[in-house]
């Protein structure tokens, strides 16, 4: 069997890890390539010279070599369409095409869909660069804070939290700035901000029938404490087991993702591949902070430890419209990512510093990479923001699976590395 797996990120080496170890790839002796990929991805799979975003040569090049499968990973190639461009060449491939992940790609179209089908969110507003007169006039009677979402993809620095009217007007007019965020700050929404806990939640489905996927605790800040700015995730736990029940799951079953679905395939958008399901835990009650066209991360490395069940065919389940047969079986285990860094990131920050103590024995550690390459002395370094996930894995708690990853973390060197101290606090205090 040959997979093509698309992307180069530590959620896409936790996906070909994952894939390598299912049992129908190895009966089958498979081969997996990927897209430019990193150390960590070529430990499973071989590297061709194509980027995640050349969708069109990535079709050609599926035809040509006749891949059976093919995996993605990243937003943009699903938003620009890569999975439509497959099906018309009669390619197999995992994931929404171009219409549905517009879910994603489009905040004031995700906003739309739950106001129309009453799927729970925070009430909204929407507003373009054009009526910028009309945004001030609406932000001097706000309630604040507010959240301030640019509506296109926008790598991570499409949302900011304001704290009063000065702050809102200088997110807006860096938004409308052409040269910032480019089209994807066009327009815009202003939402109420929700105080509470956020979940993650995996959605595999068919478009009709899905399977849940253990919840996850995504941690956004840089700093401990969950301060300082955003980032694209510098760590997350899971399970989440203040939240993993069977009332609250039948809420957000009920409520979000059965609504969800519906809503897109009536509108002609069947949904195939992984909804993310961002989710804000007030008063035990749900609601939707956002939805994502794909699997998250760090979290996808914290969660697919947790699988007992064949993945690939998880995968291969939810194109074939197969997912009703599919039973998903986890295990009862704890698990930690904990993203190493370069210091200086979401900012400024310096690549190429030599990696040491890789080299990993322990049967509860895992280790992904995101941001790193080869030298041209063949060591591995630096190339990235998010460098490593280390994920610790225990039976018997998360504090046992926390100890194993900050362990490890401690252990590996580069200079600047950063990581956060306090991954998984929130947890902490739910008996494990």
């Amino acid at each position: 069997m040959k997979i093509l797996l698309v992307g180069n990120g530590g959620r896409e080496n936790a996906l070909a890890w994952k894939i390598f170890n299912s049992r129908s790839f190895q009966e089958s002796s498979g081969t997996i390539y990927c897209t430019v990929g990193n150390p960590g991805i070529e430990e499973f799979a071989k590297s061709i010279k194509i980027k995640a975003i050349e969708t069109d040569l990535l079709a050609d090049y599926a035809l040509k070599e006749n891949i059976d499968f093919t995996v993605v990973g990243p937003e943009v190639p699903l938003a620009s369409g890569i999975v439509n461009k497959f099906n018309q060449k009669g390619l197999k491939i995992f994931g929404p095409t171009k219409e549905a992940a517009e879910i994603e790609s489009s905040k004031i179209f995700s906003k739309r869909l739950m106001a129309d089908n009453d799927i729970p969110t925070a009430k909204y507003k929407k507003f373009t660069r054009d009526n910028l007169k009309e945004v001030k006039s609406f932000l001097e009677v706000c309630s604040y804070p507010v959240v301030i979402k640019a509506d296109g993809l926008a790598a991570g620095k499409g949302v900011i939290i304001s704290e009063n009217f000065d702050e809102s007007i200088s997110a807006i007019n860096e938004f409308s700035s052409s040269d910032t965020l480019l089209s994807a700050g066009t327009d815009f929404i202003i939402e109420e901000f929700l105080s509470g806990e956020e979940i993650s939640v995996f959605v595999i489905t068919d478009g009709s029938d899905y399977v849940v996927l253990p919840y996850a605790q995504d941690h956004k800040k840089i700093l401990d404490g969950e301060k300082g700015k955003n980032t694209g995730g510098m760590g997350a736990v899971s399970p989440v087991m203040k939240f993993e029940n069977e009332g609250l799951g039948k809420i957000i079953k009920d409520r979000i993702i059965d609504p969800t679905l519906k809503a897109l395939k009536l509108e002609g958008r069947e949904f195939k591949g992984c909804l993310y399901c961002g989710l804000m835990i007030v008063d035990n009650e749900p609601y939707v902070i956002e939805f994502n066209c794909r699997f998250g991360d760090p979290e996808t490395q914290a969660v697919l430890p947790l699988i007992e069940s064949d993945f690939l065919n998880l995968l291969m389940a939810s194109s074939r419209g197969e997912i009703k047969n599919y039973k998903l079986v986890c295990n009862n285990k704890y698990s930690c990512c904990v993203v190493l860094a370069s210091k200086g990131y979401p900012g400024n920050y310096n690549i190429n510093k030599e990696i040491a103590d890789l080299t990993n024995d322990n049967d509860n550690v895992l280790i992904f990479h995101s941001g790193t390459k080869f030298s041209d002395e063949k060591k591995i370094v630096s190339a990235g923001g998010r460098v490593l996930s280390v994920v610790g894995i225990s039976e018997n708690s998360l504090e046992d699976a926390l100890r194993n990853a900050y362990n490890k973390a401690s252990e590996i060197d580069f200079e600047n590395k950063y990581f956060r101290k306090d991954i998984g606090f929130r947890q902490l205090t739910v008996n494990s």
